[in-house]
């Protein structure tokens, strides 16, 4: 039996997400999913979910929700203070959800993707045997004030008084790690040393398609036809400007492919913050 969310406050630019869509680049169809897919995991973890199961994710200003129905619920990624009913409970934790209950989370002091995950996910519409919100997939692209978004109540709750173990992993490091991408030996001894010894700041422009990197590499590589690109492809333009590829990133792109980020570096960046920097590190397919 279903019973619903109410959406008093949909923050910034909160979606519906599952692991995405797979099997429809060739339809120019992205994957869409959890910016930080770790977070993303743990939220389902937390809750013994399926790995699949679709979740809230937020960017910054979180959202403010009413539940309609018993259930559980856990809060991951960005740090915050969850709040039920104005009584604070603790992150990556099961948090138990009584009819009426509301929750607020406040005090956003670490990272820039949060989720909130609930018992047997959201049960939202599928398309293309995805949950994830995308524009022109989806009937909605975000979460809207007065939402109704439907969940399995759950089963009876039993205290947990373990939590998982979630070190807050994007402060830990501003290395980002990446593997060489196709057009990698296009590049000359000059540019190798820029790309590899510079500090690059993550630009305001960042958003769920790409993070653009403000620090421009000199450039002088030959325009190339589209070619395909994945979450992770680091694309460097013709003014220089790289571009880091995210979860809603097209399916090809005709920029030079200079880097792939590792799965793990695509969560990192994805919780750094606009003005914060990175270093990009080579990886080698051998470690």
């Amino acid at each position: 039996m279903n019973a619903i969310v109410e959406v008093i406050s949909p923050g910034l630019y909160s979606t519906i997400q599952d692991l995405g869509r797979t099997g429809y680049g060739k339809y120019g169809v992205p994957k869409s999913g959890p910016m930080d897919l770790r977070s993303f995991l743990l939220a389902n973890s937390i809750l013994n979910n399926n790995e699949n199961c679709a979740v809230i994710e937020w960017t910054i200003i979180p959202p403010v929700l009413r539940f309609h129905g018993d259930t559980i619920i856990a809060v991951t990624g960005a740090i915050c203070t969850p709040f039920l009913n104005d009584i604070p409970c603790k992150m990556n934790h099961q948090i138990n959800i009584k009819k009426g209950d509301v929750l607020t989370l406040k005090n956003v002091i670490g990272g820039v993707i949060g989720f909130v995950g609930i018992y047997k996910g959201f049960s939202t519409g599928v398309v293309l045997n995805s949950r994830s919100y995308y524009n022109n997939i989806t009937e909605f692209v975000k979460l809207s004030k007065s939402d109704k978004l439907p969940f399995e109540k759950s089963i009876k709750y039993t205290p947990q008084y373990a939590a998982l173990s979630a070190p807050i992993f994007w402060n830990e490091t501003d290395i980002i790690y990446a593997y060489k991408g196709p057009e990698y030996c296009q590049l000359n001894e000059g540019q190798n040393q820029q790309l590899l010894n510079s500090e690059f700041i993550i630009s305001k422009d960042r958003n769920r398609m790409a993070i653009p990197l403000d620090n421009d590499l000199k450039n002088d590589l030959p325009s190339m036809f589209s070619t395909p690109v994945l979450p992770g492809t680091v694309q460097l333009t013709p003014s220089g400007k790289l571009i880091v590829l995210m979860r809603d990133c097209q399916t090809t792109g005709g920029y030079p492919r200079i880097l792939q980020l590792t799965t793990d570096s695509i969560d990192i960046i994805a919780q750094k913050r606009i003005g914060e920097t990175i270093r990009l590190q080579l990886k080698s397919f051998e470690t």
